[in-house]
């Protein structure tokens, strides 16, 4: 199986694949075969589909018995996961970041089940026995993506508050720092995967109850550490992680005059 490889080619008025770390997509058919694949990275690329295709078969049936019929995931180890979702008598396999959101990723997947049927009809394609390598279905899907991730965002103020984030590391007391969209696409982080996935674990369902309301949080983790959060312009999701020793007022004074910038940024 040839997977197409157009990473090289992503469009600068768009968010890329990068921040979100979706490596790869495939797609079954109830019979466990692979008949469409696609790479978004370099990291993680797979050539033989006799392989994959037996890894599926062996993971859907493992994965059944645990956790029923629906999203189905399974950490891959080195801060990856593959997550599965069903979709008629399709299954769509993302492979990707441990730390990605679901909700996110079950959104792009929906419209992608969307497009895959039409493709099918379309060209009268037989799922039970066609592997579909087609250029335009390849960039359809990968526009369908960038859009999603892109929409509502301005993308040049994103790479302002990169880089203001990249000055904030700077600071003595601030040992980690996270942005995230209201849909929990990580923006930045200073923190490696494995940490990442931990603290997103923790702030997960807060995240949620936000309902595009101002929000102010704070608790310490595991390691004493303080951790502040703010919901910013009903669109994006502020982290600081604090050192132990670091007193809440001066962690508070940090959040705020951080926060001010953000929205100067964003304004």
């Amino acid at each position: 199986m040839s997977i197409p490889e157009k990473s090289s080619q992503l469009l600068k008025i768009k968010r890329g694949f990068s921040g979100v770390k979706i490596h790869n997509l495939f797609i079954f058919n109830r019979a466990g075969i692979c008949i469409y694949g696609l790479n978004f990275s370099q990291i993680y690329t797979i050539e033989q589909e006799q392989l994959i295709s037996s890894y599926f078969t062996a993971l859907m049936s493992f994965t059944k018995e645990l956790i029923g019929d629906k999203i189905k995931t399974v950490e891959m180890g080195g801060g990856i996961k593959l997550v599965v979702f069903e979709k008629g008598n399709l299954f769509y396999c993302i492979l990707c970041a441990t730390f990605e959101n679901l909700a996110l990723l079950e959104e792009i997947i929906a419209q992608i089940h969307t497009i895959f049927l039409t493709y099918i009809k379309k060209n009268n394609v037989k799922t039970d026995i066609e592997y579909i390598y087609d250029e335009n279905l390849n960039f359809m899907v990968e526009d369908l993506i960038r859009d999603t991730l892109s929409k509502d965002f301005d993308l040049k103020k994103e790479e302002a508050l990169i880089e203001y984030f990249e000055e904030i590391q700077q600071n003595d007391e601030i040992h980690g720092c996270i942005l995230l969209t209201d849909r929990g696409n990580v923006i930045y982080s200073s923190l490696r995967d494995i940490e990442l996935k931990k603290f997103l674990r923790q702030v997960d369902f807060r995240v949620k109850i936000c309902n595009n309301s101002i929000l102010k949080l704070f608790y310490t983790s595991r390691d004493n550490e303080l951790i502040l959060s703010e919901y910013i312009n009903d669109l994006y999701f502020i982290i600081l992680i604090f050192h132990a020793r670091t007193k809440f007022g001066v962690a508070e004074f940090y959040l705020q005059k951080i926060v001010s910038k953000i929205c100067t940024i964003l304004n």
